[in-house]
């Protein structure tokens, strides 16, 4: 008898523990049932055409045959035996409804080049959708059902996540519809290559093709995100998932809704990140901000009077920490707008007034443009194992640069350089100081100025943009 209490205290305390346990864990019931309605599918049809040819074999309906043909021939069909000469390029996402009249927040990618816009909601109705504007930029796109009284999603505020609390995905992965899966937060504010202007949320949670455009929920089941890309080798996810902010995702929507478009901010100033030696080269007491490697003629920053070697601390009175911080804080400033920018100049701060100019609706990198005329004074090498040459009249004007050196030959003289042949040196940084290069004469001048275990840095024009070198050891000839 006394076994068998002792048996039964066991089991209830161990069901107690589990009881204890799973209380522990998050529940998304109620998440789900509350918010799931307001997320919608969204299927896409793109009619792409090809050239006439000779066509005895059909693919209509073959969906891998023509995602092998969207993915190599975009836009077109090239004229082989076999293709159509017509087809339909289908394609599945999520979005979520934002207002009760039938406005959808999605990605910009999940309706770019689309045809036809095909919503379904939880309730299996279906609706046309009109796009109202996308913007490939942050990858926001707002479209339109004609619908009412629709169930809506609570908005949060994403600039009060924090990093380890838990989050849940709702979507349509692979066109399962109302997938719904969870994760945490794993970094906040992260930057993406080719990403400038969107401080992604990073999270684990399981997002593969089909919900992009879908929210990201926090625990009070409001909308902290749009899921839109993932980090894989597969395809499919391996808990790299990243999302726009919905504070950065409603800010666009506002501008597409009442004007189609969206206007940001432009300096008009070509940047590179500061790290230790650079932060060294100039002084600066720790490697932060943003430096100016290029100012472009007539544009904001010129006209504030901002240098090629300033290195901006803060805009409009907000820290910049990294160089990616700043694209963000001057994409988001309406054009026209006045601010104070700080500036590390000549190992001090200094303060400019810039009026914001405007990134151009199709703004295109410009062309690169060189000459391979040999340069009328060519040189040895000098201690950094450089053959250098003063450009001509001619290089000058095709290449737009008042003085600097060619670099002709990179030989090896012992020290560590990412120079290559056909760089400009048009600078050089030593002991915080910036010196115009003009002459071979003065730049072997400087180098032999310094101590060959010191580091200097030097201003580089290569291509179309400009960017800082740093050398450690300017080493013997």
């Amino acid at each position: 008898m006394k076994r068998l209490f002792i048996a039964l205290v066991i089991a209830l305390s161990s069901l107690v523990s589990v009881q204890a346990q799973a209380g522990d864990l998050p529940d998304f019931t109620e998440l789900v049932e509350q918010q799931g309605a307001a997320v919608v599918n969204i299927s896409t049809t793109q009619v792409i055409k090809g050239r006439r040819g000779v066509h005895p074999f059909s693919f209509d309906g073959d969906q891998d045959m023509q995602e092998l043909l969207r993915r190599f021939f975009p836009g077109q069909i090239p004229n082989i035996p076999g293709v159509p000469q017509e087809f339909k390029n289908r394609s599945l996402g999520s979005g979520f409804i934002v207002s009760a009249e039938g406005h959808i927040l999605t990605n910009a990618h999940v309706v770019s080049g689309a045809d036809e816009v095909l919503v379904k909601l939880s309730d299996k109705r279906e609706f046309q959708a009109k796009v109202l504007g996308a913007d490939k930029r942050t990858d926001v796109a707002l479209i339109k059902i004609e619908a009412s009284n629709l169930k809506v999603v609570k908005l949060g505020d994403s600039t009060k996540l924090r990093v380890g609390e838990w989050v849940v995905a709702i979507g349509s992965p692979f066109g399962f519809e109302n997938t719904v899966t969870a994760g945490i937060v794993s970094a906040t504010g992260r930057s993406l290559t080719h990403e400038n202007y969107v401080p992604f949320i990073q999270t684990d949670v399981a997002i593969n093709p089909g919900n992009s455009g879908g929210p990201l929920f926090n625990m009070k089941g409001e909308v902290i995100g749009i899921n839109s890309q993932i980090y894989s080798r597969s395809g499919g996810s391996m808990g790299l998932s990243f999302s726009i902010p919905i504070d950065l995702a409603m800010d666009i929507q506002k501008q597409l809704r009442d004007k189609g478009k969206v206007s940001r901010g432009r300096l008009g100033i070509g940047i590179q990140d500061v790290n230790k030696e650079l932060a060294e080269s100039f002084k600066l007491p720790k490697p932060q901000g943003a430096l100016v490697a290029s100012v472009e003629k007539g544009t904001a920053a010129d006209k504030a009077g901002m240098q090629v070697g300033d290195i901006i601390l803060r805009f409009d009175g907000k820290a910049v920490a990294e160089s990616s911080d700043l694209p963000r804080m001057v994409g988001s400033t309406r054009p026209g707008t006045k601010v104070i920018v700080q500036v590390w100049r000549n190992g001090g701060n200094k303060d400019l007034s810039v009026t914001v100019g405007a990134v151009p609706d199709d703004e295109d990198d410009p062309n690169s443009s060189g000459s391979k005329e040999k340069s009328a004074e060519p040189a040895a090498a000098n201690r950094l194992g450089l053959v250098l040459a003063v450009p001509t009249a001619e290089q000058k004007r095709v290449l737009g640069i008042r003085h600097g050196l060619i670099v002709e030959e990179v030989r090896n003289a012992g020290t560590r350089t990412e120079l290559r042949a056909g760089d400009i040196i048009l600078s050089v940084i030593a002991q915080g100081r910036q010196t115009d290069i003009k002459s071979i004469r003065q730049f072997n001048d400087l180098l032999q100025g310094v101590d060959k275990s010191a580091t200097i840095t030097l201003l580089v024009r290569r291509g179309n943009s400009q960017t800082f070198v740093t050398i450690k050891g300017v080493g013997d000839k």
